[in-house]
């Protein structure tokens, strides 16, 4: 919503159904992040397709929580506060009723729209923006890593970094190479029409370069480059060792789910040890071996020098180790009654740190798992169809 100045439509769908009272209340939404030696929070309340509410503050070190604006709306009409340095000149308080008069939609964050704006005042806004824009990456289930190939070819670290995480996985790839084929070959002849347009895109492209994904590169990560004044198509292959230790190539199809899902975390493996973003993996053990995805967060989490972060959801009890995560880095989250979720730390049950929390969370101890009922008394049979 942030960096692309608009409410999505699913904010709205966003609702809790299950309550009457809850229909008519307003989404509110709100993020609190460290970055730039500052501590930034921002909310926002939203309904119906209109901002009713915007905040956001920063707190530094060795200062007190501090106000950089505050939007309220009523009846689409907008009132904004700043910070009293700010509201102090002339020529700000001018720029203010600009805004809330001429610039600012309803739908629109007042945060983005300040991030467009040249204002030395504002430099706290574009540092957090900043942040939301580069540093916060979301994976999810379905997210597929694109650009991998371009990673690869031109990065020789990242190249010799990759190899080595896939080989102390033991994924059995030994190397990983791109090849370049010119674009006719790889599209065939009854594919001209495609190929023209992707052409005309990569003339048009300032940095040279595309990224496709079509029914023909669906499985594997491609790049459409110009190579030496003609347009290639450059894929990613992976080297295996045969039974005589001779070099066997597979395509990114050819590999099992668990190592292209490997493959694809590469990218974020490498930026959060050598930078400081944060990403967050959505069922961060999808495909993968259990024991693998421990391993991972094992390294990171004992890993002095890396500095990024990685904030991840699952349903993989092993992870519960004290070993490896202090008591607030680990979170539940569990239906109650009425339906709704709500999200407790292993924090508020003052465990000694000795206790076996996979063992107590399996038996029940801090909630946050499934009530099936008895299934032994689900008469399945009895929904055959009579038919068959």
């Amino acid at each position: 919503m942030l960096t692309k100045s608009t409410i999505p439509n699913s904010i709205n769908a966003q609702k809790f159904k299950l309550s009457k009272s809850a229909i008519s209340e307003p989404v509110e939404l709100s993020i609190e992040f460290f970055t730039n030696s500052s501590i930034y929070y921002y909310s926002v309340a939203i309904n119906e397709g209109i901002i009713i509410d915007e905040y956001f503050s920063s707190l530094g070190p060795e200062r007190e929580d501090m106000m950089i604006f505050h939007r309220k709306s009523d009846n689409s009409k907008n009132s904004i506060s700043f910070f009293d340095e700010f509201e102090s000149k002339n020529e700000n308080r001018t720029l203010k009723k600009i805004i809330e008069t001429d610039l600012l939609k309803p739908n629109q964050p007042l945060f983005s729209l300040l991030n467009t704006i040249t204002n030395d005042h504002f430099i706290d806004v574009k540092t957090a923006y900043t942040w939301l824009d580069e540093d916060l990456t979301i994976i999810y289930p379905e997210t597929k890593a694109s650009g991998l190939v371009i990673e690869i070819d031109s990065k020789p670290h990242f190249k010799d970094f990759a190899v080595e995480v896939m080989e102390s996985f033991n994924t059995g790839i030994s190397n990983l190479k791109v090849e370049i084929e010119a674009i006719d070959d790889f599209f065939g002849k009854d594919n001209e029409k495609e190929v023209e347009d992707i052409k005309s895109q990569l003339k048009a492209n300032p940095e040279g370069k595309i990224a496709v994904m079509a029914n023909k590169t669906a499985m594997e990560d491609v790049a459409i480059v110009t190579h030496n004044g003609e347009v290639v198509v450059k894929r990613l292959l992976f080297e295996h060792l045969g039974q005589k230790q001779e070099k066997v190539e597979f395509k990114f199809a050819e590999e099992s789910d668990g190592t292209r899902r490997l493959l694809e975390y590469l990218p974020a493996l490498n930026d959060i040890a050598n930078g400081t973003p944060t990403y967050i993996i959505d069922e961060i053990e999808r495909s993968i071996h259990p024991l693998i995805v421990k391993e991972i967060i094992d390294k990171f989490s004992k890993d002095a020098l890396t500095k990024g972060q990685l904030i991840f959801s699952t349903h993989e009890s092993n992870l519960l180790d004290q070993e490896i995560f202090r008591p607030d880095e680990i979170w539940f989250a569990e239906k109650n009654v009425i339906g709704a979720t709500k999200l407790y730390s292993l924090s508020d049950f003052k465990e000694h740190s000795t206790i076996d929390i996979r063992k107590g969370y399996l038996g029940g101890r801090y909630g946050a798992i499934p009530f099936l009922g008895n299934l032994h008394d689900l008469n399945w049979h009895k929904y055959q169809d009579e038919t068959e």
